[in-house]
């Protein structure tokens, strides 16, 4: 069968179900029934028709008569039309078979011979052809590895001749560094010739450098020292204000009793 008329028929057929989807959907419906009811099928046609579950069926059967032999198709034969002529020739009357295809066959002979010569000269020309193509493509390769050695060799050049140039940068880098070194060595021997002693004498004088027995005193002894003697001191005051407190008590004590004491005692006395 046709693609294309597979192709038309199945286009037609899904336009037929499409159309029959769209008037499925334009074809008005019966309105969804109220609640508490429901839509039932009923027949509408003029005769009723017992609709059961399982159809009815009945078995029958009927004999054919046996087939016969169909005699073969006769050959198709036209019907003679015209009238039947003839025409009497001589021998030689027409042409000479010899005479007139020696021309034809010298001609067919040296259009071959043409050809044959032609193919030939064809073949020996594509050989050239292929001999210089394979000289051109050797010399061609040849060209290519001397032009890839040159390129190698150059980019070893270039290498080497950075390799150098970055040696010869960081040579004199070094150089450089080591003279502002030594530069700065020398200028910082002759700066501090004279402020060392100066920086000495000025820690000495502020009190950076000390006698160890002498730090050892001040810090150690002479704060001990100080600290025992104020608890002495505080001892010798607390003892003072206790015999001071005991003498007051005695005296108010005897001022008390004498002043109690009849005044004829206190004359004798």
């Amino acid at each position: 069968p046709d693609p294309l008329e597979i192709q038309r028929q199945k286009e037609a057929r899904k336009r037929a179900l499409a159309r029959k989807r769209l008037k499925e959907q334009l074809q008005p419906r019966t309105p969804e029934p109220v609640e508490g009811r429901e839509h039932v099928h009923v027949q509408t046609e003029l005769y009723l028709e017992e609709i059961s579950d399982r159809v009815i069926e009945v078995d029958t059967e009927c004999q054919t008569d046996a087939f016969l032999d169909r005699p073969p198709t006769p050959l198709f034969i036209p019907a003679k039309t015209g009238k039947d002529v003839a025409t009497q020739i001589e021998e030689g009357e027409l042409f000479d078979f010899d005479v007139e295809v020696k021309p034809i066959l010298e001609v067919l002979i040296g259009k071959t011979v043409e050809q044959a010569l032609l193919e030939v000269m064809e073949e020996e020309e594509l050989a050239q052809l292929w001999a210089r193509q394979r000289a051109y493509t050797e010399l061609r390769n040849a060209e290519l590895a001397e032009v890839q050695r040159l390129e190698e060799q150059d980019r070893r050049y270039r290498e080497e001749k950075e390799r150098r140039r970055r040696q010869h940068m960081q040579m004199l880098q070094k150089q450089k560094e080591t003279t502002e070194k030594i530069a700065a060595r020398a200028f910082a021997q002759r700066y501090l010739a004279d402020l060392i002693p100066s920086v000495f004498n000025n820690l000495h004088e502020s009190g950076f450098f000390y006698d160890p027995i002498e730090r050892d005193i001040e810090t150690e002894f002479l704060p001990w020292l100080m600290t025992e003697v104020e608890e002495t001191l505080e001892r010798k005051v607390l003892g003072r204000i206790m015999l001071d407190s005991l003498i007051c008590t005695v005296v108010e004590n005897r001022l008390d009793a004498f002043s109690r004491k009849p005044l004829s005692d206190q004359t004798e006395a």
